[in-house]
């Protein structure tokens, strides 16, 4: 399956939130970089769920490690708003690359569990953490695989 990755740029053309589906995987990866409003974050948020779409995988890598300036309270927005539309389309996993020196703040506005219902969502320092927990919880899945979800569900399923 190829897809496309979705670019969501500034007026100036300079790319802040690119979503890629990476085969290798089977996950979707969405990469934030520079400065990022409140707008753009929505919007750059929005994008990711055409790929999303796309594929119907269940697992999304977000990285905010190149992130710069004021971390974006979104978590109220995602939650009303981008997260029931992507447990809809497939999302079980969202491993979270925090933006350097939030840990603690975002800890915090998380410790409520804003998502649980909707999918699992764990927060890492680094993306080679996040990228081993994905990977963790794709062999967990397999394992059982009445829980999967997606085209590839599907296809198993019809054969």
């Amino acid at each position: 399956m190829q897809v496309l990755p979705r670019i969501v740029r500034h007026p100036n053309g300079q790319a802040f939130c690119t979503t890629e589906y990476i085969a290798s995987e089977r996950w979707l990866r969405t990469t934030w970089q520079g400065f990022v409003s409140p707008l753009d974050a929505e919007q750059g948020a929005q994008a990711a769920l055409e790929p999303l779409n796309l594929t119907g995988v269940s697992y999304l890598l977000n990285d905010n490690s190149q992130l710069q300036g004021p971390w974006f309270d979104s978590v109220e927005w995602l939650q009303r708003v981008w997260a029931p539309q992507a447990a809809t389309l497939g999302i079980r996993y969202v491993a979270h690359v925090l933006q350097p020196h939030t840990e603690a703040t975002l800890g915090n506005v998380l410790a409520g569990h804003p998502f649980a219902g909707q999918f699992e969502l764990q927060l890492f320092s680094t993306v080679e953490e996040a990228t081993s927990w994905l990977r963790d919880c794709r062999r967990c899945e397999e394992l059982t695989p009445d829980t999967a979800t997606g085209p590839a569900a599907d296809e198993a399923a019809a054969a």
